[in-house]
């Protein structure tokens, strides 16, 4: 069952990534003095947010794998988000 287990460790973490990214880009306010730093953080926990997703598809189960895409897509949207900021 190990491998069962590395498989939920695997999605969990990637949606934790995921959650902390949106939970972060709800907080950034577009005029704040602090936004470019908001925004590097942000960009940070992105990226950390996809590395996740990457490595829970690779033990992913099929379930697993279209809410591993799904959370791709969600992460997609707040990158285009902040890109249409700067």
């Amino acid at each position: 069952m190990p491998y069962h287990k590395n498989k939920q460790q695997a999605f969990q973490a990637a949606q934790q990534g995921v959650e902390d990214a949106r939970e972060l880009y709800s907080e950034i306010v577009n005029d704040s003095a602090s936004y470019g730093h908001q925004l590097q953080y942000l960009k940070q926990e992105v990226n950390e947010a996809y590395q996740q997703i990457e490595n829970a598809l690779e033990v992913a189960s099929e379930h697993q794998r279209v809410q591993l895409q799904q959370f791709q897509q969600d992460l997609q949207k707040i990158v285009q988000e902040v890109n249409n900021y700067e």
